[in-house]
């Protein structure tokens, strides 16, 4: 369901620790020498994530949208079929559901519970998407979380929904297509979608003269 909100000191990390990173790729390589893993088996995972899911896959939903007013309008009213027509699969049977952004309304995605996230559509969650600070802190002062921590302010006269997932119901936003792309083809409007722009912290890209 979603939060409507008008209105700690927290700041997110984009990615994860080093050390984090350094500690995964030891006990991969343990797991691989002692025989528990099969590293053809990893190299497949991790492909799979790489090309089969991930933000890129999110980026063509968004750009189809923009560009076809048509699979735009079926996108917001059925995004389940509407992500079959781009063959994008529903990873857990969960039900996905697309929020627009317009010049009033701003969406912004969380999981209070837990870490729920469309991963079909985005890959893997972002490290600051997991946090507690997030987690509670979206919900209640949503404005404050989008200025200070994400540095994306909303204007006053924007609602600001916040839209709160589970196990069964998944959520992506639909970010406003930015001006000045008129004459770009799919192709160069899905390198201008940005993964947050689909969980409704940041913003598309700009074109670059």
């Amino acid at each position: 369901m979603p939060h409507d909100h008008d209105h700690d000191d927290h700041s997110h990390s984009h990615a994860p620790p080093e050390d984090i990173v350094v500690r995964v790729k030891a006990l991969e390589n343990l797991m691989i020498k002692k025989g528990f893993v099969d590293p053809a088996a990893v190299d497949e995972i991790v492909e799979h994530y790489e090309r089969r899911i991930g933000p890129h896959i999110g980026a063509k939903v968004v750009a189809r949208a923009w560009a076809n007013p048509a699979y735009k309008a079926r996108l917001v009213s059925d995004a389940n079929a509407a992500l079959a027509e781009l063959d994008v699969s529903r990873l857990q049977g969960e039900d996905i559901v697309v929020v627009e952004n317009t010049d009033k309304i701003h969406n912004v995605l969380v999981c209070t519970l837990c870490s729920c996230y469309p991963w079909n559509l985005l890959g893997l969650p972002p490290v600051w998407y997991k946090s507690t600070p997030y987690r509670s802190r979206i919900v209640k002062e949503p404005r404050v979380v989008l200025k200070e921590d994400f540095d994306l302010p909303v204007a006053d006269d924007v609602e600001v929904r916040v839209w709160d997932a589970n196990a069964e119901l998944r959520y992506m936003v639909l970010p406003q297509r930015p001006e000045g792309t008129d004459g770009l083809s799919e192709e160069e409007l899905e390198k201008l979608v940005t993964r947050d722009s689909m969980i409704g912290t940041g913003q598309p890209a700009r074109l670059t003269k």
